[in-house]
């Protein structure tokens, strides 16, 4: 699937690829995904598209929106849409899908393959578009959630599929609770040896 001397980037669709994830029961470590692409090619650049609230200024993405520029990462961040359905239901607009395409329209020039973390279905014509160009193009979400979380037609339109529970292992961060229980043991032994000393 991937060829070491080959030129890629890397393009995420941050609310999907969030809830791709979350539907597979981990976070994600944007350090060790970074890095697992560096090792797969010559990583030319890794974009990560985002739609945020107007007046949220404390939402919880602000931090990894910063923390994403900071460490090698393209953001895209645009205004969110809210607004009150027919039924008084609060509802927020966030598609990013059109600002993906420009971008990965703008690069495909000068990369040889094109990874979307992705499954909006609305990127179909971005895919077919980037492989006429002659650049291989691979997704990257899930079939194992209830429900699926990509489009059947982006998956056939793509050169290849990846399957983000694959990649579970290689980008998680570990689970909080083994976390602390590991600390816990850490604490516990130097209790011990401190009894002991």
């Amino acid at each position: 699937m991937f060829y070491k001397d080959e030129r890629i980037a890397v393009f995420i669709d941050g609310a999907n690829f969030f809830s791709a994830a979350k539907a597979l029961n981990f976070e994600i470590d944007y350090r060790l995904l970074r890095e697992e692409f560096m090792r797969r090619g010559k990583l030319i650049r890794m974009c990560y598209h985002i739609a945020l609230l107007e007046n949220d200024e404390f939402t919880t993405l602000r931090p990894l929106v910063d923390w994403l520029c900071y460490n090698g990462y393209s953001v895209a961040s645009k205004t969110a849409r809210e607004y009150t359905d027919a039924q008084g239901r609060r509802k927020v607009k966030s598609n990013v899908a059109i600002d993906i395409a420009v971008a990965a329209l703008e690069l495909s020039p000068h990369v040889d393959h094109i990874i979307l973390f992705s499954g909006d279905g609305d990127l179909r014509p971005l895919v077919e578009a980037i492989k006429r160009a002659g650049v291989r193009v691979s997704i990257v979400s899930t079939i194992r959630s209830q429900p699926s979380m990509i489009s059947d037609e982006l998956r056939r339109t793509a050169d290849n599929f990846i399957e983000l529970d694959q990649l579970k292992t290689v980008i998680s961060r570990p689970a909080r609770q083994q976390t602390t229980s590991l600390q816990d043991e850490q604490n516990v032994g130097t209790k011990a040896t401190e009894v002991a000393i």
